[in-house]
């Protein structure tokens, strides 16, 4: 049997995460840049704790007015503190329940401009290598930043999205788009199917296009988000592919 891992973006203010956590392996736990403080973030890590579901940090920029969604211009030692403060913040607390962070994924605006910009792609390296070396990072497959993690000896998992749709170049289409979102859980399914056992994604153009996966994001505050993880879970097994 195949295994996947299942992540999803938590501690958000949306308040679904104890519903969503027995239907994932990892979770990306917003740690104060976009969301998050450190209330929701001891809540999150001890429902992560009783589910055994891996934990990740969602450091994004600085920016809840604008949920990290746009692009905060700063300098690149500002960019770093910021990341590393909010990283450290979610790792004091994991460790405190005698847990380690498996994981970084950057949110936002600050994960799109990593794919495709080296001065940012290191910045975020750089925090990762100065916490732990051994810290997972999560990033698209292809992009900026996962080959400069590669070539700096960071762990990489290439990470895919369930619930949005792609441009042929492998970016995701923009909320702006009518067709950004995909809610149906069928079409939900597969496109994942599509991209784990065929390594292919159907973009939004029709083209299929290689594509690897090894964690599939499935956003908290989707529509319908409890029933859509519910169906793929049921509907991944009879492929033989666990959610692990």
């Amino acid at each position: 049997m195949k295994t996947i891992d299942i992540n999803c973006d938590l501690g958000e203010g949306v308040g679904n995460e104890s519903v969503l956590m027995p239907l994932i392996s990892s979770c990306n736990i917003a740690c104060g840049g976009h969301a998050g403080d450190i209330e929701t973030m001891m809540s999150v890590v001890r429902l992560a704790k009783i589910n055994a579901v891996k934990i990740g940090a969602h450091p994004s920029f600085p920016d809840k007015e604008s949920f990290g969604r746009v692009v905060v211009k700063m300098s690149p030692s500002d960019l770093f503190d910021a990341v590393k403060s909010q990283i450290e913040g979610l790792r004091s607390i994991v460790e405190a329940q005698q847990l380690k962070l498996h994981h970084v994924k950057p949110h936002g605006a600050l994960y799109n401009l990593a794919s495709i910009d080296a001065e940012t792609a290191n910045i975020i390296v750089n925090v990762v290598k100065s916490i732990d070396e051994n810290l997972v990072l999560y990033a698209p497959f292809g992009s900026v930043i996962s080959r400069i993690a590669q070539d700096e000896g960071l762990k990489v998992m290439y990470e895919a999205f369930a619930d949005r749709n792609y441009n042929e170049d492998l970016t995701l289409v923009s909320r702006s788009k009518s067709d950004a979102l995909i809610h149906d859980p069928v079409m939900i399914f597969e496109h994942v199917c599509n991209m784990i056992s065929c390594g292919k994604v159907t973009t939004r153009s029709g083209v299929e296009v290689a594509l690897k996966a090894d964690t599939i994001c499935v956003h908290g505050d989707g529509e319908n988000v409890e029933e859509n993880l519910k169906y793929l879970a049921q509907e991944l097994i009879t492929k033989n592919i666990k959610i692990s």
